[in-house]
């Protein structure tokens, strides 16, 4: 690889010309001489580096918490927080969070259009998980007492039981799933269809093609044997690996505890979470496929693993085992919502384990746990687990009392606020169905609409150093939730399709496949001879590589014969010109680039990158939706508009033989859009659309007024964030809806007001 100034200088004096067919997008000339990259000294102005560790970039409501202390407070004793990088904070002038009760992820990618002041404004996002009933308390630290009964003492035990409040077992989740009578082995196991729907490795899966079986296919009855499993990982180039390794048996006895080193580098040992350190793992010569050998050897056929989340385990593994009993699923809980191993181990079992005095789990304790959880529930049944109440005393207990204290030490913002002798602002409709901080630890200001929620915040959050603005939106119907949801995936499925022909009747196949496949991963790829002439349907993965195909082929002379590229046009894909330019302009999107045709070597030498491309912030690799291999794709993130200009138009040059263009994906989007069920996405094409009915006439009238409100309200925060001084945190939460008919994801927006300006350049149009 060639160093910079050698490269950049050669490009300087040769002004290349390019065919669309390779390059992909418009030629981007960078005058001789002249550097995008900004070489001054930066000013010591609070910045946010939000790369998000987590694989699908979805952050805990303790996560943000975190950042939110840290922010307010930014003294030695708060920890900074591990998901993202709060740089000069102290040169903050103020944090504001706005929260929009009652809209979601799906809100915003619903009516993307519509809230053009946030997907313009604000770079860094995030998904959250659903809400739970004490959302403010947990993100921002207010006191939660609906619970009927308070906590014994600050650090030790879980409440008396005998203060808790009638249980209704007939509506308990417990007694629902396994109705009131004792069950067996059998009745715990998980089915293959909940294996399937909780992402559990299983033969046949697309995505489990090299994964090993444990070798257990012998009948399972009631008195197979049950062994506790539990791993822990480490964060390496490739992703999640596992390090460690733990199987308990029946008895209590410890039958496997191994070190475990990854076949790739490490990037994170997560010591705080994993336990595992360099030292340790320096003399390990244990492999992966080591460890699935002494799996197979040590686990009879007719085997039950017991694990705590067991498919995250059994994936780190690479191994499918048809038998399981997953404690999170066995004490069930309202909504998909599942109890922490630690806390279940206190209220079931009386024992303190994942203690904060020790860095990272015990994967032998934590496997210990989960098979006498199960052996418990096998020997008093769902009734005795309904009458222990454990909704209630999880939302009893003082938050302090159940957070892993090692992982994110959870102290509220309000009581950190406290401690250093500060109020902040809270501005709420009088409607709203939540507990308000006492007038000593804030101003809450109580209004009657959401109009005047807006002006008082314009006259107050500048007199405070946090303030909290929360509107209320009626969120949709859950038979609207339903249809909306499905039809937004069919909507990127279809945008990422494409038609390309008329081809020549002797083309060949095989060359045309390398040909698309040189944009990006493809999905499915079908030949259409319904037209005089055939065609290709190509549906891909990312929705940046059908772009670039359309962008590269419409009109090229494609083995005699000139093709055209586009897409099917349906009632999904009208207004997709439109939504792919303003995904262009998403702050998120236009520092970012997508490249196709990455190498091995290519990914192999990324720690030179930052040599060659200034600004550079993240290499994001995703891993193959099947194999989990590291696709022949990957998107960079850079610091400005400017240096991934630079970057793309170098990358894309005839020394590097790559294509690629701006990203139109967010990451978090992305993550989400992988994830989607088959049965969500249609072939594209002709589709009969049956008279409306009066109940989805209703439906229509409910989005368009959704629609309005998200355009409104797009605005008016606009004007409240340009009200804001520079320096100004403004966090903007989606919350998220949670429902029995299915819950819906939160999204989370973030930024420094002045900041991300600079970042993206004047053509934002905020």
């Amino acid at each position: 690889m060639e160093p910079e100034k050698e490269k950049t200088g050669r490009l300087n004096s040769q002004r290349r010309r390019v065919p669309d067919w390779l390059m992909g997008t418009p030629e981007v000339r960078i005058p001789p001489g002249s550097d995008l990259v900004d070489r001054q000294p930066e000013p010591k102005r609070a910045r946010l580096s939000g790369i998000v560790m987590a694989e699908n970039c979805e952050i805990t409501h303790e996560q943000l918490c975190e950042l939110l202390k840290y922010a307010v407070l930014a003294q030695p004793v708060i920890e900074r927080p591990r998901w993202c990088q709060l740089l000069y904070g102290k040169h903050l002038s103020r944090t504001v969070v706005v929260i929009l009760q009652g809209m979601s992820q799906l809100h915003f990618y619903r009516f993307y259009l519509e809230f053009g002041f946030l997907r313009k404004a604000f770079r860094h996002k995030f998904r959250l998980p659903p809400p739970s009933s004490t959302f403010l308390a947990d993100v921002i630290g207010l006191p939660n007492q609906r619970a009927g009964y308070l906590p014994k003492t600050m650090g030790g035990s879980l409440p008396s039981t005998s203060t808790k409040p009638e249980v209704d077992l007939q509506n308990d989740p417990v007694i629902q799933k396994y109705g009131s009578q004792k069950v067996g082995v059998l009745r715990c196991l998980l089915t293959e269809e909940e294996m399937r729907t909780f992402d559990f490795p299983l033969q046949g899966s697309p995505d489990c093609e090299d994964f090993v079986t444990t070798g257990c296919n012998a009948s399972v009855t009631e008195n197979s044997p049950l062994f506790g499993l539990d791993g822990e990982m480490c964060i390496t180039s490739k992703g999640r690996e596992l390090t460690r390794i733990s199987l308990v048996g029946e008895g209590g006895s410890c039958l496997m505890d191994e070190l475990v080193k990854p076949d790739e580098e490490i990037v994170d040992y997560a010591t705080c979470y994993s336990g595992i350190t360099e030292e340790m793992l320096k003399p390990v010569t244990t492999k992966l496929k080591d460890v699935q050998r002494r799996l197979k050897a040590l686990l009879p056929p007719d085997a039950v693993l017991v694990g705590h989340s067991l498919d995250v385990d059994l994936r780190a593994l690479n191994m499918i085992h048809p038998y399981v009993i997953d404690t999170s699923l066995l004490y069930a809980r309202e909504r998909g919502r599942r109890f922490k191993l630690k806390f279940l181990a206190k209220a079931i079992l009386g024992r303190d384990i994942q203690r904060s005095e020790r860095d990272g789990h015990d994967p032998t304790e934590d496997a210990t746990a989960t098979l006498e959880l199960a052996q418990y529930f096998l020997k008093y049944g769902p009734r005795k687990i309904a009458e222990l109440n454990l909704e209630a005393l999880w939302r009893a207990q003082d938050p302090r009392n159940v957070r892993e204290k090692f992982q994110y030490p959870y102290r509220g913002a309000l009581t950190c606020f406290d401690s250093a002798h500060q109020k902040l602002l809270f501005v709420t409709r009088e409607t709203d169905d939540i507990e308000l901080p006492s007038p000593e630890d804030c101003e809450t200001i109580k209004c009657l609409s959401n109009r005047e929620v807006f002006e008082q915040a314009r006259r107050q959050v500048r007199l405070y150093p946090f303030s909290i603005i929360r509107f209320s939106f009626e969120p949709f119907s859950p038979l609207l939730t339903e249809e909306v949801n499905k039809r937004m995936r069919i909507k990127w499925t279809e945008m990422s399709t494409i038609y390309a022909g008329p081809l020549s009747k002797d083309c060949k196949l095989s060359a045309l496949k390398r040909l698309f496949r040189s944009f990006g991963p493809v999905r499915t790829m079908t030949a259409v001879l319904e037209t005089h002439q055939p065609h290709l349907s190509i549906e891909y993965e990312v929705l940046e590589a059908a772009q670039l195909a359309i962008e590269s082929l419409n009109g090229v002379l494609v083995e005699g014969v000139y093709i055209k590229v586009q897409r099917p046009v349906t009632e999904l894909t009208l207004d997709c010109d439109t939504l792919v330019k303003e995904l262009e302009r998403d702050s998120e999107n236009r520092a970012t680039i997508y490249l196709s045709g990455v190498s091995k070597d290519f990914l192999g030498h990324t720690q030179e990158l930052p040599k060659l491309f200034g600004g550079l912030e993240a290499v994001i690799v995703p891993p193959d939706a099947k194999s989990g291999r590291q696709e022949k794709y990957c998107f960079l993130q850079f610091k400005t508009f400017g240096n991934a200009q630079r970057a793309l138009y170098v990358l894309t040059g005839k020394d590097w033989k790559l294509k690629g263009r701006q990203a139109l994906t967010p990451r978090h989007l992305h993550a989400w859009l992988r994830s989607s069920p088959p049965e969500s996405r249609r072939p594209a094409g002709l589709t009969v659309r049956p008279p409306p009915s009066e109940r989805e006439t209703l439906q229509n009238l409910k989005a368009e007024n959704a629609k309005s409100a998200a355009r409104r309200w797009s605005r008016k925060i606009g004007r409240l964030y340009r009200s804001l001084s520079p320096g100004t945190l403004c966090v903007i939460l989606l919350p998220g809806t949670a429902s029995p008919h299915g819950s819906l994801s939160g999204l989370g927006l973030m930024g420094i007001k002045g900041e991300e300006e600079e970042s993206t350049g004047p053509s934002m149009g905020l």
